[in-house]
């Protein structure tokens, strides 16, 4: 497999960038944290996605940005391919879309992150894990296979070997070998249950039982056949009994009906009789009534104003009421109305009158205050005009020490003056410092002199010292010292003096500070003092307009509360006026409703009248439908008389007596049958249990068989799968031993070429995958005892021994990923990095055809195909990459030496 480009959009640092891989080995230059890495997690992440990853997805997209792009092109096993990625972050979530597509014409694409996954781990052989295993050694993960237990290391390698398969394989086995066991018992369970079922059923002795059924049937169907001939038989002469009973029956029938109806005629006759009287009591009831109506209606015509009872006299009455009603209504609702707004009128009138008082009593309330806050302010003014003259009486004291200083400066000079004076007092102190490092070594260079000359002779070359240039001129350098030690005093009194000025105008400087302070503050209690004398003479005019104010709303209010009082005399007027009417209305009434009454008793004496009619009319429709009803009865009788001599009373009474004897054997021969036809339901109810339980042991016998035929067949494949079982479990661990010998073999072969020191003599690796590292005197090592570099080397050297064997296989080539080699200098010293040199070298004559290495050390550029160089921008913080060809670069580097 080959890496062929890797193109990349806001990709951790990387803004835009496209780089192009070939065969051979590619170095990723640069400094540290300039994104080398990055590039490889790029290429990691397009294959596997987020399980590549070691942190989410948020943190591969550039800080600032919302969408990432991650396009790698590869080729495997002769195929090409293309992934693409694309991350978007929106709404705090993340959308990750990726597709896989063949690039050389192949039907393969591959849509959404788990789709491709699965691809790459199916087409590789591999997934993340076990690519990080086999080919991606990262930055930082030295000692992930020396601290794996053996365990572990085991199960890592085999996956990669595809070891991990056969062991599945082994596992299907036994686990089918477990269920065929589960399924072998069940059956022969289920065996011997039949076995018992069939010998339980065969010593019931289920023919004879059948037969004897069947035969007890046959003569129970006889016995009925028999018994319903001869109910059939008494059936018939019920019958013909029961016609004779039913022609006599409708005979009486028919007598008793035409009595009924002549009964029915003689009380309706009776009931229509009786009827007539009552409509000529109610005639003579009605006549009566309306002459107590009349005398009724004559005593209520003057309570209604009327002279006769009429309809014309009526109705013009009412008019009458009606116009007179009107009239006191429209005077009474403007009589309401006037009386409810004088009301209104002296009510808002007496809240006028309050509020004017209640206005009166706040203005009299705000002239006490604006009087009072005035008084407040005057003593205010009083107290600010007092500091002034303190303020004033300070600053002619802080003048006075302007006038009597030494410093001969005004206010406004002394911070001025001062800074000159600790300019010219830091440059005194300066040369003071000077003089004293001269003085220091004047005095040594004649203390040095004087030891010579006491000496006599020069105590490193023994020479005598009288005419030495140290020696003859102590005199000179004597008078020097007595120069700078004079120069110096004068130079300290200066520095004193200095001290003493700079001191004075530091006061005078904080008097002018204050001076300025008082002048400010001078100025503002001025301001506040003209402030509070103009608040006091406003406040004192508008306490005297509150006054005022207030005198002039109690006046106001005193009169609303005078024309309050008269509109309420003229409300009660109205309201007196409104009761009279209200009284004329009631009046009013009283005769509507006499009127209404003499009304109502003339309706009553028309009804009266018609219902006299009615009743007349009645009676003379009942007259006419009784003598119908007599000539009825007189036919009715007739028929009557007919009928009743038809009757036979002898023969009714034989057919009577044959119908109860044949209904009498109906229902014994019923009761008979009844019971014959329960017993043929059990016999065949037990002939049908016998059957069922015969086709039931037929079924178990069938079942046998086949279950017998099943069991053979279980206890055959069950010998099957344990085989199965062993086989794959001897096979792997056969595969696994000849594994652990190349592993060893390759192992040895690449740490002898990458380490340098003879210490050691080889490396064990036994059929448990544990790893011994020997030494040249035979002692023993665990690889976590080695040093940081020694283990660096181990890792290194483990991880492309592993690459080789899975690279070479065990029966020939097989098609592996790039070897990525990220930072493998990590805690290597420079004669290790040159052996690493020739481990690449090595790794690509054993048929490598891509290695990937990230790595800031210049000696790897010289192993490199081709370098890629990584720059990052500082101001943007963004990375670049670029391609360039190594061969040049190392010619150039030739010429450069």
């Amino acid at each position: 497999m080959n890496f062929d480009r890797v193109r990349l959009s806001n990709f951790k640092p990387y803004g835009d960038a496209d780089l192009r891989l070939s065969e051979g080995v590619t170095v990723i230059h640069g400094l540290n944290g300039s994104g080398k890495s990055s590039l490889l997690e790029a290429c990691f992440f397009a294959l596997y996605g987020s399980t590549a990853l070691d942190g989410t997805l948020d943190d591969v997209i550039t800080n600032g940005e919302e969408e990432t792009e991650v396009d790698l092109w590869f080729t495997h096993d002769g195929a090409s391919y293309h992934v693409e990625r694309r991350l978007k972050a929106y709404d705090g979530r993340i959308d990750h879309q990726c597709t896989l597509e063949s690039t050389d014409g192949e039907d393969v694409v591959r849509d959404g992150a788990r789709a491709v996954r699965e691809f790459v781990t199916e087409l590789l052989r591999m997934d993340a894990e076990a690519f990080v295993n086999c080919a991606y050694v990262r930055q930082g993960e030295v000692n992930k296979l020396i601290n794996a237990t053996p365990r572990e290391r085991q199960d890592t390698i085999d996956d990669l070997l595809q070891l991990g398969k056969l062991e599945e394989y082994r596992e299907r086995a036994g686990d089918a070998r477990l269920g065929v066991e589960d399924v072998l018992e069940n059956r022969r369970g289920r065996l011997d249950q039949l076995d018992g079922q069939i010998e339980t059923k065969e010593a019931k002795d289920l023919h004879d039982r059948l037969n004897g059924l069947e035969t007890e049937l046959s003569e129970v169907t006889d016995e009925i056949d028999r018994c319903e001939t001869q109910r059939e038989q008494a059936k018939q002469t019920r019958e013909a009994a029961a016609e004779t009973l039913s022609t006599h029956a409708e005979k009486r029938e028919t007598l008793e009906a035409v009595e009924a109806e002549i009964d029915e005629i003689e009380a309706a006759i009776r009931a229509a009789e009786r009827e007539r009287d009552e409509h000529r009591d109610a005639v003579r009831e009605a006549r009566e009534r309306i002459g107590e109506i009349e005398g009724e209606i004559a005593d209520r015509l003057d309570d209604a104003g009327l002279d006769a009872a009429s309809d014309e006299a009526i109705a013009e009455r009412r008019e009458e009421l009606a116009d007179r009603e009107s009239e006191i209504r429209d005077e009474l609702d403007d009589e309401r109305v006037n009386a409810e707004a004088f009301r209104n009128q002296a009510t808002n009138l007496a809240e006028k009158a309050a509020d004017r008082d209640e206005r009166a009593a706040e203005a009299e309330s705000a002239a006490a205050d604006l009087a009072a806050e005035a008084e407040a302010a005057a003593e205010e003014a009083a107290d600010r005009e007092a500091s002034i003259e303190e303020l004033r009486g300070e600053a002619e004291t802080l003048r006075e020490r302007f006038a009597t200083a030494d410093a001969d400066v005004d206010p406004d000079g002394a911070a001025d003056r001062r800074e000159v004076l600790r300019e010219r007092r830091g440059e005194v102190r300066e040369r003071i410092a000077e003089l004293e490092a001269e003085v220091k070594n004047a005095r040594d260079r004649v203390a040095e002199a004087e030891e010579l000359l006491a000496a006599g002779k020069c105590p490193e070359c023994g020479q005598p010292v009288a005419d030495s240039p140290h020696a003859s001129g102590i005199d000179e350098d004597r008078e020097r010292v007595a120069e700078l030690e004079a120069e110096l005093e004068d130079a300290r009194e200066r520095e004193s003096d200095l001290d003493d000025r700079v001191a004075e105008l530091t006061d005078l400087a904080s008097a002018a500070d204050r001076l300025d302070e008082i002048d400010d503050r001078i100025q503002a209690l001025g301001e506040r003092v003209d402030e509070k004398r103009s608040e006091v003479e406003r406040k004192r005019e508008a306490a005297t307009e509150k006054r005022e104010r207030a005198a002039d709303l109690r006046a106001e209010a005193e009169e609303t509360r005078e024309v309050a009082a008269q509109k309420r005399e003229e409300a009660e007027t109205a309201a007196d006026r409104v009761a009279e009417l209200e009284e004329a209305l009631a009046a009013i009434e009283d005769v509507r409703e006499a009127v209404a009454a003499i009304e109502e008793r003339l309706s009553a004496i028309a009804d009266a009248e018609d219902a006299i009619e009615r009743h007349r009319e009645k009676r003379e429709n009942l007259t006419e439908v009784n003598d119908e009803r007599r000539d009825r009865l007189a036919d009715k009788r007739e028929r009557r008389d007919e009928i009743a001599d038809a009757v036979d009373e002898d023969a009714v009474e034989t057919a009577r007596a044959k119908k109860a004897q044949a209904e009498e054997y109906l229902e014994e021969v019923d009761e008979e049958l009844d019971r014959l036809a329960d017993r043929r339901t059990e016999i065949e109810n037990a002939i049908g249990g016998v059957k069922g339980e015969l086709r039931e042991l037929e079924t178990l016998r069938e079942e046998r068989e086949s279950l017998t035929e099943r069991v053979d067949a279980l206890e055959a494949l069950h010998a099957e799968t344990s085989e199965l079982e062993a086989m794959y479990g001897d096979l792997r661990a056969e595969l696994r031993q000849r594994n652990v010998a190349e592993l060893e073999r390759t192992l040895n072969e690449t740490f002898e070429l990458v380490y340098g020191n003879d210490a050691y003599s080889h490396i064990e690796l036994d059929g448990e995958y544990v790893l011994t590292v020997c030494q040249k005197d035979g002692e023993a090592l665990d690889p976590e005892q080695l040093s940081g570099g020694e283990r660096a080397l181990f890792n290194l050297s483990l991880r492309c021994a592993i690459y080789r064997l899975l690279s070479e296989g065990i029966e020939g080539a097989a098609p592996t990923p790039p070897l990525i080699l990220d930072e493998p200098t990590v805690f290597l010293d420079s004669g290790h990095v040159s052996r690493l040199v020739r481990l690449v070298e090595e790794m690509r004559g054993f048929g490598v055809r891509q290695i990937l290495i990230v790595s800031h050390d210049d000696e790897l550029v010289g192993a490199a195909d081709d370098l890629v160089t990584v720059e990052k921008d500082p101001r943007s913080n963004r990375s670049t990459v670029r391609r360039e060809d190594a061969a040049e670069l190392d010619a150039a580097s030739l010429a450069d030496d």
